[in-house]
């Protein structure tokens, strides 16, 4: 059973029918926005990639992929869990000039994702990914491009409200930086999602720091796969939610590992063994490009700027019944 939150007297801005008309409001003027900030440009993107060749993202390290044989290719594939290394193949292999990136859509399938108002087994991401020079591998550059972010976030509940004045979400444009062992020695006696909790109330729009690595109490704050973000150079940008009372995640994302942190990385995690795959040989080789990328939940952005209480309201996924009867006695409309 899915974990579920219901809002105190949860009443929805919009209907089903203008919620549709509103989703695509949403989506057009955001990558409008995202692409004019970062420099982008569309390609399109595999639903599933060979298993052999390591270019799947194994998030955490401990999610399942979707896997099937294709018979007449003599090989097996895996459902994308997101497109992290894929991008930089493609950046690579398409030779985009530095300062230039692509965007995707990309849907994939997370089938030991915990159900909850903001998990769903199918994810829906703006996937984005940049060619950056070695010298825009710092915190100022990373810094920069989250504020890009953050305010092509804003303009687009600008461009929503503009069209639906019953939308009443408040979001901020003030970005507070904060790593994240300036959060473990901040809060002490929390957990990290606490620490999350606490700073984005208070902050309302925050960008997390430097996640993968083991902190001063020797825990980690999250996991992160080694092999895409460098942990030193990466984060998450988070708002605060008025409806769930919730700090969302809207993107994770980061300046990518070259060939000095991915070696490290790969070490600390315990995954040597991945330096034979071609993915990893071709980077540890300077063979693909210094880049930067992320992901941006599109449903969860829906749900985020249309004051939702669950991201079933913005996306069709399947759902536990007791979840399912929870949302129809509490004005939760699933798609």
């Amino acid at each position: 059973m899915s974990r579920f939150i219901i809002p105190k007297d949860y009443q929805p801005k919009l209907g089903l029918y203008e919620t549709q008309k509103a989703i695509e409001v949403i989506k057009q003027n955001f990558v409008e926005n995202l692409t004019g900030a970062l420099n982008l440009r569309r390609v399109t993107a595999p639903l599933f990639v060979e298993s052999r060749t390591g270019l799947n993202d194994n998030l955490s390290g401990v999610e399942r992929a979707v896997a099937f044989d294709i018979p007449d290719a003599d090989t097996d594939a895996q459902v994308v869990h997101s497109l992290a290394k894929w991008k930089r193949m493609a950046l690579g292999k398409y030779e985009f000039p530095i300062g230039e990136g692509l965007y995707t859509d990309m849907n994939a399938i997370r089938r030991d994702e915990e159900l909850s108002n903001l998990h769903s087994v199918y994810v829906d991401q703006w996937d984005w990914c940049k060619v950056i020079s070695r010298e825009d591998r710092n915190r100022a550059y990373l810094e920069e491009t989250v504020r890009g972010i953050v305010n092509a976030v804003c303009d687009t509940l600008d461009a929503l409200k503009a069209q639906f004045p019953q939308v009443k979400t408040q979001l901020s444009r003030e970005v507070h930086f904060v790593t994240t062992q300036e959060l473990e020695d901040r809060y002490p006696g929390m957990t990290a999602k606490e620490r999350e909790t606490a700073c984005t109330k208070e902050h309302k729009t925050v960008f997390i720091m430097q996640i993968g690595d083991v902190l001063n109490s020797g825990e980690k704050h999250d996991m992160r796969a080694p092999d895409y973000d460098d942990w030193k150079l990466n984060g998450d940008i988070m708002f605060w939610d008025d409806v769930l009372e919730l700090a969302i995640e809207i993107s994770s994302m980061g300046i990518r590992v070259d060939e000095k942190s991915l070696s490290e990385q790969l070490t600390k995690a315990g995954c040597d063994d991945r330096r034979e795959l071609p993915f990893h040989k071709a980077l540890l080789a300077g063979k693909l490009p210094l880049t930067m990328g992320g992901g941006i939940g599109q449903s969860r952005l829906c749900m985020l700027l249309l004051g939702k209480a669950h991201i079933g309201e913005v996306q069709v996924s399947v759902w536990d019944e007791k979840t399912i009867e929870n949302c129809k006695n509490h004005q939760i409309q699933l798609l």
